[in-house]
């Protein structure tokens, strides 16, 4: 487990050190596009340590975030749709998410839009959500509607936690990152709980 939180703060940082870069901007729309397809750092990492160091700007980079996000979200479509066997697939079954995958294909028979939303602002892995809509040729309207509203709700929340409150809640972060980490895989696997219990 320690070499585990070990390479994930390796990863962080590598992240974050994008934050200071005249380029930040468009790293920060690449990594929110990979991960909706198949990064495994969440955008909101670099997202973050922007608005740490520029408070004020905090909802434009929400903004990108999300553009990238969603983008990023609809290539996940299209490589369920289009590739699911040689690309999509080996994505899943990297990530161990296979059995998910099978959760989601009965959440997408009657709750397709929700499901989506719901992956989209919670900790649930949203590329499982992408590339199972293209394959299960869920409406691509509906995964871009319930991205924009779900992504937004959550990039949204970051940015004006940092815009209103800044540098301290990045401190928290820093300081218990291990603990976080274990939260958010609980709020992982809880979240696939709650969505096959009450979706």
């Amino acid at each position: 487990m320690k070499k585990i939180f070990e390479y994930l703060r390796r990863l962080k940082s590598w992240v974050e050190s994008y934050a200071e870069k005249p380029y930040a901007e468009w790293a920060l729309f690449i990594i929110a596009f990979t991960e909706s397809s198949f990064f495994p750092i969440p955008p909101d990492v670099l997202l973050i340590a922007m608005a740490v160091i520029t408070p004020s700007k905090a909802f434009r980079y929400a903004a990108v975030c999300l553009a990238g996000s969603v983008l990023g979200g609809v290539f996940g479509y299209f490589i369920g749709m289009l590739f699911y066997e040689t690309v999509g697939q080996p994505i899943l079954q990297f990530y161990g998410a296979m059995g998910h995958y099978e959760t989601v294909r009965s959440l997408y028979n009657e709750h397709a839009f929700w499901a989506i939303l719901a992956a989209g602002f919670t900790p649930i892995p949203y590329k499982v959500f992408t590339i199972a809509a293209g394959a299960f040729e869920v409406s691509l309207s509906t995964l871009v509607i319930a991205s924009i509203i779900g992504r937004g709700a959550r990039f949204g929340l970051v940015a004006a936690l940092f815009y209103f409150f800044g540098a301290p809640i990045k401190k928290f972060i820093d300081r218990y990152f291990e603990i976080l980490t274990i939260v958010f895989l609980v709020l992982l696997i809880g979240g696939f709980v709650v969505i096959r219990l009450f979706l």
